[in-house]
Order: structure tokens, then sequence, then C-alpha cells
């Protein structure tokens, strides 16, 4: 039997997760037990044998800009002269400047090689996903932004990653004054579907 009520709590909060920039945050703190829920509820993504290969470093408070101005740094020291773009230090140096939190999402390799690679990164964005739903059910924003340095090897070294551990983007979190923008998709549903 259908739990209708359930099923519609549930509709309704994934038709209205969107993807909130950090300059649209408000500077609003969020209390560290909240994001912990969050995390509590990313650890019941689906994960094949078990592996569970989401991992995240959570930046709060001072962290935040800690973590802005080094992930700035490691821009400024690993782009080539002839590619480095001032705006994009800057950018890089303040995106954080109004978020609450910044979780570096992260997928462990684990010790299981016969599961892909691409079972764990999915795995990871499952996670992140329950994460991102439950935040919208509190009236949180958030951000998966992958910029700047974050597939780069320094990246992983700055996060304490092993070498078969993949950085899979940055997690900002606050609150907005913003009214909610609309959803839309550009494609029918019928481009995306094929029933057999």
């Amino acid at each position: 039997m259908v739990d209708t009520t359930a099923a519609t709590l549930v509709d309704n909060v994934i038709s209205r997760r969107r993807n909130i920039k950090p300059t649209s945050m408000n500077g609003q703190k969020i209390a560290d037990e909240t994001v912990q829920e969050l995390l509590q509820m990313a650890d019941w993504a689906p994960t094949h044998g078990y592996t569970e290969p989401w991992y995240f470093v959570v930046f709060g408070s001072e962290k935040v800009q800690e973590f802005c101005t080094a992930h700035a740094d490691l821009y400024k020291q690993y782009t080539p002269a002839e590619k480095y773009i001032a705006g994009n230090y800057d950018k890089l140096k303040t995106q954080g400047d109004l978020a609450s939190h910044v979780i570096a999402i992260c997928m462990k390799r684990g010790n299981k090689p016969n599961i892909p690679v691409v079972e764990e990164v999915a795995s990871v964005a499952c996670a992140v996903q329950n994460m991102w739903l439950s935040a919208t059910a509190r009236h949180i924003a958030a951000y998966w932004g992958t910029g700047g340095m974050t597939f780069h090897p320094a990246m992983k070294d700055y996060l304490g990653l092993g070498d078969e551990d993949q950085v899979l983007g940055f997690f900002y979190l606050g609150y907005t004054d913003e009214p909610a923008v609309a959803g839309r998709r550009v494609k029918p549903m019928e481009e995306k579907v094929k029933w057999m």
C-alpha cells in the first residue's frame, strides 16, 4: 500500500532541490549539529559491497575562509603563468565568504578492487544527493561546485587522500534570502526514457 503522505513529501523535496551559488547565500550560520544531521543522511546512500566510499572533509566557521584561501593559493601555485587568471584566484578566495560550511566531497577507493570505480563514484553522488535533499527539507541552500583545483593532484594531497581516491567537488552550505527559482528541464521525458 502506498503511503501517499510520505510520497508527496518526498516528491516535493526532490522537485524543490536547487543548486544555489554561494554568492546567493546570506552569511547566516548553520549549526554544526544540523550539518552533522545532513551527513548522517548521506551515510544512508546505496553502496555495492558495503564499501561506503564517501568521505567528507567539513570546513566550518573560520575554517571556511582558510580553505578558500588555500584553494586559491593552490591555483596560483600550480597554474602555468600563461593560463593564470587573477580573477579566478579572487573568485576561489572569496567563494565561501557568504557560506556557512564547505564540505569536500571525496571518494575513497577502499580495498575491493573488483568493484568498478564508476560504481564508487555513483555511490558518493547518491550520498551527496541524500545530503542535498535533507538540506532542501531544512530550507538550507546548497551548491555542488567542481571548479578551480578540484581535480588537480595537489587538492588530493591537500585533503590527505590516497592515489586511487578522488575529489569530486565542494559542497557549499548556507542560507539565502533570494526567492526560490522555478525548476526546469530542457529535454522532454520522451527523449530520456524508452519503455520496452
